[in-house]
């Protein structure tokens, strides 16, 4: 019986993730349909579109909470813009380049736009040791202003909040 000496599919899967990768798309570029490990396959495929998901979710709050701690964060702005300034390109650049892949994602982004910024508050309260409440409540920028690698929002220069 061959399917004793060369392992199926299935179980390539979980032996060898890379070879059943390979071994799947030779399958599908030689029509060789009935082969192929359909089920694993769209789990595969349904992870990748999760994974966007994830990936343009983390890259927004950690966006914003650079955003965040340039703005409010005055003690520690002198020392750090620089570096906070270039996270905040790459992450606009990143996010730019997932929306580029995958246009459909902006719907997305809209979705979780509140919560991400909310989630970045309490990041950048968190790093920075400052009160929540100095970070405003509702989004500094909209998205077409925040992914604008020329818009940075006003420092505000009213709170010389300290870590406590």
């Amino acid at each position: 019986m061959v399917s004793q000496i060369e392992p199926s599919t299935q179980t390539l899967y979980d032996q060898d993730y890379y070879l059943w990768l390979r071994t799947t798309i030779n399958q599908l570029r030689t029509n060789q349909f009935s082969s192929v490990d359909l089920d694993n396959l769209i789990e595969e495929l349904e992870d990748m579109g999760r994974s966007q998901k994830r990936t343009v979710k983390s890259l927004l709050i950690r966006l914003f909470e650079h955003l965040l701690k340039l703005t409010y964060w005055n003690v520690e702005r002198e020392r750090n813009q620089g570096h906070w300034k270039g996270e905040i390109r790459t992450f606009r650049r990143e996010i730019k380049d997932e929306l580029k892949d995958s246009p459909s994602l902006k719907p997305y982004i809209l979705e979780i736009f509140d919560q991400c910024y909310q989630d970045a508050r309490t990041e950048a309260s968190d790093r920075s040791q400052l009160s929540i409440d100095i970070f405003p409540l509702i989004p500094i920028g909209s998205l077409e202003q925040i992914l604008d690698e020329n818009w940075f929002p006003e420092y505000n220069h009213n709170h010389h909040a300290k870590a406590d």
